[in-house]
């Protein structure tokens, strides 16, 4: 984060900056996680 000329994101966040990106990430983990429990009992059901 922050490196080179023409970087994404800036080097010094906010507080509140921080805790939209965790709260973001943290969704984005749950979506992963229902994703693979649905192929988790997908398979089972063909088996």
């Amino acid at each position: 984060m922050g490196y080179g000329c023409c970087a994404e994101y800036r080097s010094f966040l906010t507080k509140e900056e921080k805790i939209g990106m965790l709260e973001e990430y943290k969704q984005n983990l749950e979506k992963e996680v229902k994703g693979i429990a649905e192929k988790i009992e997908e398979l089972r059901k063909n088996n």
